[in-house]
């Protein structure tokens, strides 16, 4: 589905080549079929909307968004597994995914950020592809509700994969979960991460076990991003 490539180029970090490429990118898009005529257009709108502004606020807006906090993560396996060793065994299984499909991927990237995983979706059979969307529309869903509740635009890519997905998970339900859900890109939460962190480094110096505790009791909830259990998808 071209769709997906599309969307996996509008997932990425903004450049150059995107602004210079952006009207060639819309028309790709009109040729594609999975999307109905009104998604094409709000698709289309959103590209005019992200590559009529200044390059460098961009940039600047998307990586406070996706860079900031674990909550708006774009690496799939971080609202999954978080720092769990089933995190590592499931990089291995999504790269022998990549390799058996005849996919090679740059060694600085990593197999679970969702526009690589996109791009390989898009090479797929379509009924494939749909089901590859399916196994990760949970996370598809609480991305964009997180989104939503920052009022960006890019919002609307994780909901154009959704639909993509034909899947009934909906951002709307998830949303109602994590209503009160602390967010974890403010500078007080970035801060108690900091803190934590530092303690950790003491800690491998020889730092007393009761004092970790303490720290961590103290920031517990202070950065909590919902993880997914998406087993049976």
């Amino acid at each position: 589905m071209i769709e997906l490539l599309i969307i996996s180029r509008l997932m990425e970090y903004p450049d150059t080549a995107l602004w210079q490429h952006h009207d060639e990118l819309a028309a790709a898009l009109e040729e594609g079929t999975a999307l109905n005529s009104a998604q094409r257009a709000e698709l289309g709108s959103f590209i005019s909307s992200l590559c009529g502004r200044e390059l460098l606020d961009a940039q600047a807006s998307y990586g406070e968004l996706f860079d900031r906090g674990r909550a708006t993560s774009l690496l799939l396996f971080e609202h999954v597994h978080g720092e769990s060793r089933d995190r590592g065994q499931a990089m291995v299984n999504l790269m022998n995914q990549y390799q058996r499909a005849g996919l090679e991927i740059d060694s600085r990237e990593l197999p679970d950020h969702l526009p690589l995983y996109l791009e390989y979706l898009s090479q797929q059979p379509e009924g494939e592809a749909r089901g590859g969307l399916q196994d990760i529309a949970p996370i598809l869903a609480l991305l964009s509700a997180r989104l939503k509740q920052r009022e960006s635009e890019y919002a609307l890519l994780f909901d154009m994969l959704l639909a993509l997905s034909a899947s009934d998970v909906s951002a709307e339900s998830v949303g109602k979960q994590i209503a009160d859900e602390a967010r974890d890109d403010t500078p007080q939460a970035l801060d108690a991460v900091w803190e934590e962190e530092q303690v950790k480094f003491i800690a491998e110096a020889g730092c007393g076990e009761s004092e970790i505790s303490s720290h961590q009791r103290r920031f517990a909830g202070a950065v909590a991003p919902q993880y997914l259990e998406i087993g049976g998808q």
